[in-house]
């Protein structure tokens, strides 16, 4: 039992029913967060690799954040997005420059960031492409949980789910270069996809299939969209995933670390791909200083000289460690880029180790581990994870695949 401070009196079992069920959580109320730490009200720590699925990439409560926001609170919050505000302006001429896309809208949430995407691909098509709609997307693939969004993701189930969905998603298999030559017709705006399918179990694009993805919109005047909700923002040892392939996005949208831990995101675009008119997009948040502050903060924190080195250094740290857990247990390969990870839990072998169970001992033994299904563990710690942390990680997985 915890105490609700708010209301100064205990909270017990029947106080989880004043919230709407949308997720199994387990019994357990967290109160208190440090880097990579978690406390729950009864005062057991945890060691977090889960960091709300790639949200926290600096972990829990790092003053980078909590400097920012006490600062900006007491300038500026939210002066409508009908105006400018400075850490608006800056912030978005830091993502353009970095990004080598022009323009910018900030957004609240990843979901929200790739409708916008939708939006714009669609608006542009029909400006550009005589009313094509159609945006290819890929079989597995995950955009976000808006009506939009879902119609957009291949998540397995999502189909039979709030019928009837937004038409206009063809499905096409990841890393199949031809399925997407025959899905383009004279109806299509656009290709969209996760650089890295974080949602399905961390199955990576290839290079190749990027490079050539980039080449073959090019070739039938469509556009390219990356959705980089979970890769950018430094997650794969670079700023943004494509930097790894050396091809460049028309659209791209980012969320999740962006905002370490905020509710911030932003859709960013070619200047010539922009044709939003005055009351096509918008938000009441959009854009606020009090956020934007944030983001410009977490983006300098990114930036600063050496921290993706540290990223990529703790990336081949944890990739060892992984593997060596591999071999010892009989499991599977390890994938992914920088510190999003998944491992394979051996699906030869007979019966083959259980992922959800595995992330559930885990969670008893102190340590909070996600299994996107039954066949893989994912990694997505803190970016600034020491090497002791991980180890520390590595010692209680043994301990729970035992």
């Amino acid at each position: 039992m915890t105490t609700n401070t708010a209301q100064n009196k205990p909270i017990g079992q029947d106080g989880y029913a004043a919230l709407m069920e949308i997720t199994n959580r387990p019994g357990i109320i967290f109160n208190r967060g440090e880097g990579a730490w978690l406390w729950d009200s009864e005062g057991k720590r945890y060691l977090d690799f889960i960091q709300g699925w790639a949200v926290n990439c600096l972990g829990h409560c790092p003053t980078v954040i909590s400097d920012a926001l006490a600062a900006q609170s007491r300038q500026l919050i939210n002066c409508s997005p009908a105006y400018y505000n400075d850490p608006m302006i800056r912030y978005a001429q830091a993502l353009a420059g970095a990004s080598g896309l022009e323009r910018c809208f900030l957004a609240n949430s990843g979901a929200e960031a790739n409708e916008g995407a939708i939006k714009l691909a669609r608006k542009w098509g029909a400006l550009h492409r005589g009313g094509a709609y159609e945006i290819i997307t890929t079989a597995h693939g995950f955009h976000g949980r808006t009506l939009a969004t879902m119609s957009a993701s291949g998540k397995t189930g999502w189909d039979r789910l709030f019928e009837p969905k937004v038409p206009g998603f063809p499905k096409v298999p990841l890393n199949d270069l031809d399925a997407v030559a025959a899905a383009i017709n004279g109806k299509t705006a656009a290709v969209m996809l996760e650089p890295i399918q974080g949602e399905a179990g961390v199955w990576p694009a290839t290079d190749s299939y990027l490079k050539g993805l980039r080449e073959l919109t090019e070739r039938h005047g469509i556009l390219l969209i990356l959705d980089e909700i979970q890769t950018g923002m430094a997650r794969t040892g670079k700023m943004f995933c494509f930097e790894h392939t050396g091809i460049r996005p028309d659209i791209m949208t980012l969320g999740k670390g962006i905002g370490a831990g905020t509710p911030l995101a932003a859709l960013m675009a070619r200047e010539d791909v922009c044709c939003f008119e005055p009351g096509d997009q918008g938000g009441t948040y959009n854009g606020n200083a009090l956020m934007a502050a944030v983001g410009l903060a977490v983006f300098q924190a990114l930036s600063a000289p050496g921290f993706l080195d540290q990223v990529n250094a703790a990336s081949r740290h944890l990739i060892q460690g992984l593997e060596a857990l591999s071999a010892k247990h009989g499991l599977g390969g390890v994938r992914g880029k920088g510190l999003l990870l998944a491992l394979d839990m051996g699906q030869q072998q007979n019966p083959p180790a259980n992922a959800i169970a595995t992330a559930e001992r885990a969670l008893q033994n102190g340590l909070l581990l996600n299994a996107p299904g039954p066949t893989c563990l994912r990694f997505i710690p803190a970016l600034n994870v020491s090497v002791a942390e991980i180890d520390a990680m590595l010692a209680i997985l043994d301990a729970s695949l035992r």
